[in-house]
């Protein structure tokens, strides 16, 4: 399935999305639409990307531009001193990498 690039998500004025092409997201939408992988190191940034920010729980805000990740993230919840909290990530090597301290279990959600 191939996923739109973005979408606009603010009432106001924004860039136009062709001026957005040298922004990383916008190249790991680009790389995954055309069949490509993302690599370890880039799954790990996207993972800190959709994690790191209040908007959107599969998507990265960029200039009011949503690039939606759903097709390729997986919903993880981690046991971590004594709390159990619900994470969008990759992969578990790149939500490890996102968190900090002790992680006492990592289990994935399976999509019905």
């Amino acid at each position: 399935m191939r996923a739109t690039v973005a979408t606009e998500f603010v009432a106001r004025e924004v860039p136009n999305l062709e001026n957005m092409q040298t922004g990383e997201v916008y190249g790991f939408r680009i790389k995954l639409n055309n069949g490509g992988k993302l690599s370890g190191e880039e799954k790990t940034r996207l993972t800190h990307a959709v994690n790191g920010n209040t908007y959107f729980k599969s998507a990265v805000p960029l200039q009011g531009w949503r690039f939606d990740f759903f097709d390729i993230l997986r919903t993880y919840i981690v046991n971590q001193y004594g709390q159990w909290t619900e994470y969008k990530a990759t992969d578990k090597t790149g939500l490890r990498r996102f968190l900090y301290g002790r992680i006492d279990s990592i289990v994935e959600l399976k999509n019905r």
